[in-house]
């Protein structure tokens, strides 16, 4: 089956030439990596042209004007996995937050399911010890908040390494999806609840990233929180 990992970069320059040759490595036929960068200053986009051309056929880069967001960035790139044929569409950070060792298992539970998720909230997970106190509650708490006021059974709301089923993408009405940051994870969770998908979570170890600086701020946070009422009032 062929299987393409949908990979936003912004300011990935330091993490993209290690973790697209680890994801290409895996013993996983048909596998590929499609890159969706935003205009990167620090020449990420560059260095996925490069990586295209070290790997033809495997890597495919998509350039787009200017940063529009980590939402905007998945749903184009899911349009052109399912463009170029994908039987299944991983969606995937760039920053080694999420480690490559895990696709293997992914791709072997989605036999028996419609959406697989990387979750830090399940028997077995762990998350990196070098995460703060307060930022261990921000994350938890969180996504108590979120299960409370939505009826989301995933324990990890928040989750953003899945993978989906073509059958379960293409039935979602993708257009309907306006969230960004954290809120496009949890509204792309809602929606396939909603439709009666069969979602399955499997314990990882959530890293701090490689390299660079961390996307994640209060403003994301805040809009992740209240965007909980529009996403259940749309659905």
């Amino acid at each position: 089956m062929k299987a393409i990992v949908v990979m936003p970069t912004y300011n990935e320059a330091s993490n993209l030439p290690e973790i697209v040759p680890q994801i290409l490595s895996l013993d996983v036929e048909g596998l590929q990596v499609l890159v969706v960068d935003d205009n990167s200053p620090d020449g990420t986009g560059e260095i996925a042209d490069q990586l295209a051309v070290a790997y033809p056929g495997r890597v495919e880069v998509i350039h787009r004007e200017r940063k529009m967001g980590l939402g905007s960035a998945y749903l184009t790139g899911f349009a052109r996995a399912l463009e170029r044929g994908a039987d299944l569409v991983f969606e995937m950070d760039a920053d080694f937050s999420h480690s490559p060792q895990y696709i293997p298992e992914m791709l072997d539970r989605i036999r028996n399911c419609d959406v697989v998720i990387g979750s830090r909230y399940v028997a077995g997970a762990s998350i990196d010890p070098r995460w703060s106190l307060r930022r261990r509650f921000l994350s938890w708490g969180g996504n108590l908040y979120i299960r409370l006021m939505t009826g989301l059974k995933v324990k990890d709301a928040t989750a953003g390494f899945k993978c989906y089923r073509r059958e379960a993408l293409e039935a979602l009405d993708l257009g309907k999806v306006r969230s960004d940051g954290y809120a496009f994870q949890i509204e792309m969770h809602y929606a396939c609840q909603k439709k009666g998908y069969r979602l399955a979570e499997i314990p990882i170890f959530f890293g701090e990233r490689g390299r660079g600086e961390s996307k994640m701020s209060f403003k994301i946070i805040w809009e992740a929180l209240w965007r909980v009422w529009q996403i259940k009032w749309r659905y």
